[in-house]
């Protein structure tokens, strides 16, 4: 297991930082996204569509629950806010995702934690003020 802090200072930051490390994201199935409301997931989600060359300008997926971009690799971008609990989230086909070969990036994983795959990357996104932020990215 790898940490590693990152500080950004604005959005187009947390995007950049997203799109540098979807370089390294070519083996994995689940990124877990952690953090308060408007802290910067979906930016950082946003960017790491954009490193994969997709398509679709990511969005946050609040009252869809997923939303699929399409690049040089498949992003699928779950929002747990409304998931109450692992069962729900069994029901919408989760295991069906993270087998596909697509990259899951997946804001509010508080809500699925034990849902998780144990070898998923996870990143804790921490509000330092109104444009800095403190990411941690943990690769498993």
């Amino acid at each position: 297991m790898k940490e590693t802090v990152y500080i950004t200072n604005s959005y187009e930051q947390t995007k950049e930082l997203g799109k540098r490390l979807a370089l390294e994201m070519s083996n994995v199935s689940v990124v877990a996204l952690f953090g308060t409301l408007g802290v910067g997931k979906t930016a950082f989600s946003a960017g790491v569509a954009e490193g994969f060359n997709c398509r679709q300008n990511a969005s946050s997926p609040t009252y869809n629950i997923v939303n699929e971009y399409y690049g040089d690799r498949r992003v699928c971008h779950f929002d747990m806010y409304r998931i109450s609990d692992s069962d729900a989230l069994y029901e919408i086909g989760w295991e069906e995702y993270i087998s596909s070969g697509a990259l899951c990036l997946v804001e509010w994983s508080e809500n699925v934690e034990d849902a998780l795959p144990h070898d998923c990357w996870r990143i804790y996104i921490n509000k330092l003020d109104e444009n800095s932020r403190e990411i941690k990215v943990i690769k498993c």
